[in-house]
C-alpha cells in the first residue's frame, strides 16, 4: 500500500502544489527561487522520497520568506497526509550531517505535537537571498502542518549556504527514519499519534 499524498495551497503570496511519496521516486521541482530548490532537492535525494513541487510566488517582488513558509506548510501537511494512521512507523529520527566546516544535527518525532527548536538562527548572510530564517521558516510550517516535534542544532559553521544545505539534509534522514516502517502499530502509549 502506498504512503503518497498531494495538496494545492493557493494565498494572495504563493501558489504551491506538492506531492510525496514516502517510500521512493522522483524529485521533480519548479520553484521561484534556485536556492530553495536546491534544499527541496537535497531533501528529496537524502530523505529518499518522491517529491513534486510546483511552486511560486511574491520572491521576486517582495523575498523568499513567504514561499519557503508555504512549501513548508504544505510538505507538512501532505506527509501527514501520507503517513495515514501512522501504523508500523519509527516515528523518531535524527541524523548529524557534515558539510565542510558545518556540523549539523536534526531530530524529528512525528509526535502530533508541533514544535520547532531551531539553534542556527545566529548566522547571518545569504544564500542568493535564502537565509538561515528563510529555513526556520520552511521547517516551522512543516512542524506544525505534520505535528512534528523538530530540533535543529548547528555544532559548527559559517557559511549560510553551508548551514542551510547540512541542516536540509539532516532534516532530510531524521524524517526518512522517522517515517520508516519498522513494526505494526502506532508507536505510542495513548495508542495515536
Amino acid at each position: 500500500m502506498g504512503r503518497s499524498a498531494d495538496r494545492h495551497r493557493t494565498t494572495r503570496e504563493t501558489d504551491v502544489r506538492l506531492a510525496v511519496d514516502l517510500d521512493g521516486g522522483d524529485a521533480r521541482l519548479d520553484v521561484g527561487h534556485g536556492f530553495l530548490g536546491h534544499l527541496l532537492d537535497a531533501i528529496a535525494r537524502h530523505g529518499r522520497l518522491g517529491l513534486d513541487v510546483r511552486a511560486h510566488g511574491d520572491e521576486a517582488t517582495v523575498d523568499v520568506h513567504h514561499l519557503a513558509e508555504d512549501v513548508g506548510i504544505t510538505m507538512g501537511g501532505v506527509v501527514r497526509d501520507a503517513l495515514g494512521d501512522a501504523d508500523g512507523i519509527e516515528r523518531y529520527g535524527d541524523a548529524w550531517v557534515p558539510m565542510d566546516e558545518t556540523l549539523a544535527h536534526v531530530v524529528v518525532d512525528l509526535s502530533g505535537r508541533p514544535y520547532l527548536a531551531f539553534d542556527p538562527s545566529g548566522f547571518e548572510g545569504d544564500a542568493h537571498g535564502f537565509t538561515v530564517h528563510h529555513l526556520r521558516e520552511l521547517l516551522r510550517g512543516f512542524a506544525n502542518h505534520a505535528g512534528a516535534t523538530v530540533h535543529v542544532r548547528v555544532l559548527a559553521g559559517r557559511e549560510t549556504h553551508h548551514v542551510c544545505e547540512a541542516v536540509a539534509k539532516a532534516f532530510a534522514r531524521a524524517l526518512r527514519d522517522a517515517v520508516a516502517r519498522t513494526g505494526s502499530g502506532v508507536p505510542s502509549t495513548k495508542g495515536v499519534l
